[in-house]
């Protein structure tokens, strides 16, 4: 049995329908943290946005990450915030929302600067792209290797990212991911069976 676990990533429309689809995706089976990811909308109606989205995940004991944001993580109460390399320092995230707050941060495929978000204190670091991904635009790819290298080395744990599906994600469990994040592969089609078949998919690995 693989520890690796499902870290869903939001789409960017989480409006409408969205919270019932996010309750269907949580209730197939175990995971680990959903994070919020909107682009282009204030941080009042993004608080708005979230409210529901946050409840579902607290009743399930998921982690509810906020990507970029880390006024907006404070706002909610969020559990944690996943930062790109221009959205702002691990310190300051660290300062301004708490020692229980699980600060993530984005190192593309650079050993370099997954070092230096460890040494900052980050709580997990994200690699990837590892596959073609069409949920945003991606200038960097990484390798599984990058995965074994960093399990070898540290003990925090690392996310794979990027073009991750059912068909092609057991390279990465075996490399080492400690998550997998997932968004086209799930929310493209029926959540609730592609949550089963991604944890199919890792047990198999």
């Amino acid at each position: 049995m693989s520890d690796c676990q499902l870290y869903l990533i939001s789409p960017l429309d989480v409006g409408g329908a969205f919270p019932d689809r996010l309750a269907r995706a949580l209730d197939a089976g175990p995971v680990a943290a959903f994070q919020l990811r909107v682009k282009d909308v204030s941080e009042h109606e993004a608080a708005r946005l979230a409210e529901p989205l946050q409840k579902l995940c607290a009743a399930r004991d998921v982690a509810f990450i906020v990507n970029d944001s880390i006024s907006l993580a404070k706002r909610l109460g969020a559990d944690g915030v996943h930062l790109g390399q221009e959205d702002g320092e691990v310190e300051d995230a660290r300062k301004r929302l708490g020692r229980d707050a699980q600060i993530g941060v984005t190192c593309h495929n650079s050993r370099h600067l997954a070092m230096e978000a460890g040494e900052a204190g980050a709580d997990y670091v994200a690699f990837g792209a590892f596959f073609p991904t069409t949920t945003k635009q991606t200038e960097h790819r990484a390798e599984p290797d990058l995965l074994t290298w960093w399990q070898d080395l540290m003990e925090i744990p690392c996310v794979a990212i990027g073009g991750i599906t059912r068909e092609n994600c057991a390279p990465l469990v075996r490399a080492g991911a400690d998550f997998l994040a997932v968004s086209g592969a799930v929310w493209n089609g029926d959540e609730a069976a592609a949550v089963r078949a991604l944890h199919t998919a890792i047990a198999g690995a």
